[in-house]
């Protein structure tokens, strides 16, 4: 994990307090893959971990407080993205 991710997580983690640390990690990594996927299948030209940072970091201010509310129906990412019953409230 680099330490633009690290940032990401612990952002994400002051937007939503029902997260845990592994679901916002989660969501992190996710986000990231998905930004960069995305752009690569576009034909845009890799722009950095700079670029893919500001993105994902838009995404987290506006949406990161209610990650947590997301209900997939892939179950693929599903068990990514349940519930920790460990996560303390």
């Amino acid at each position: 994990m680099n330490e633009y991710q690290k940032n990401l997580i612990e952002l994400l983690l002051e937007k939503n307090r029902f997260l845990s640390f592994s679901q916002a990690q989660t969501w992190v990594e996710l986000l990231w893959d998905d930004f960069e996927t995305t752009y690569a299948k576009a034909g845009r030209q890799y722009r950095g971990s700079e670029m893919t940072e500001k993105i994902v970091r838009q995404w987290v201010e506006h949406y990161g407080d209610k990650l947590h509310e997301f209900v997939t129906n892939n179950p693929k990412y599903k068990h990514l993205l349940e519930q920790d019953p460990n996560k303390l409230n």
